[in-house]
């Protein structure tokens, strides 16, 4: 996949208007928040039919279940982590109002995955991905994982760790940012596939034309869709 200087000129640009929007929702307060992801909850939900009818036509009505599991849940789990603050190594709750550490984690993890994925890719990918995506590249997935997990364990984790009052907490550390972030990178790669299956399917490019270079909001979120569940799993079982 050769680098297009112009197509990633509009890709730059539509994702620094998104990113912004994004940083609003997620560090705003606890309306924006919600607002954010109940925006995106019903944005995809819309396109998700669109290509149902396409696929299915009459039938389309009985795939419905699956867009609870594929769509619903995994925002319902990102809201949960969102409003769910982690004991300490006492088993106290922290006073500091951070609660949006672990979804921030999520979508930084899923943007510099896909970025980095996108960019290495472009210059060196040479081996298919898979049939689904022609234009993804094991040279690309890879590194883009490994990078995504490094950014995360020791560029952004450390920034965090500059605040004294959070940096004993039991849920700061490390191994734990390590892990997200290759759960993120994952499951996230497995996310785009599977909306890419879909528009196969349905033979359309992309879900939807909400931002320019980067189609509607299944394209934009199918990464985050699959992997957020996981993430919560994760949190569950091994962050309480």
């Amino acid at each position: 996949m050769a680098f297009n200087l112009a197509i990633f000129k509009t890709r730059a640009l539509t994702a620094i208007v998104f990113a912004v929007v994004m940083l609003l929702g997620l560090l705003g307060n606890g309306w924006s928040f919600t607002i954010l992801f109940t925006t995106i909850h019903f944005g995809c939900w819309y396109e998700f039919i669109k290509l149902l009818k396409k696929i299915h036509q009459r039938r389309f009505a009985y795939f419905l279940p699956f867009g609870l599991i594929y769509i619903t849940l995994p925002i319902l789990t990102m809201i949960d982590m969102g409003f769910y603050l982690l004991p300490n190594e006492k088993g106290n709750i922290n006073p500091v109002h951070y609660i949006y550490i672990l979804p921030c984690s999520i979508v930084f993890s899923i943007w510099i995955n896909d970025t980095m994925a996108y960019i290495i890719g472009s210059f060196i990918g040479k081996t298919p991905l898979s049939s689904i995506s022609p234009k993804k590249t094991w040279e690309g997935t890879i590194g883009g994982a490994l990078l995504c997990v490094l950014v995360i364990g020791y560029v952004i984790l450390p920034l965090v760790y500059n605040n004294s009052a959070l940096y004993k907490t039991y849920f700061l550390n490390p191994v734990h940012w390590f892990v997200i972030a290759a759960i993120c990178a994952v499951f996230g790669t497995l996310g785009d596939l599977l909306e890419s299956k879909l528009k196969r399917k349905a033979s359309v490019k992309d879900s939807g034309s909400l931002m320019p270079g980067h189609g509607g909001f299944l394209d934009r979120f199918d990464s985050l869709l699959i992997a957020t569940p996981f993430v919560w799993l994760y949190v569950y079982f091994f962050m309480r």
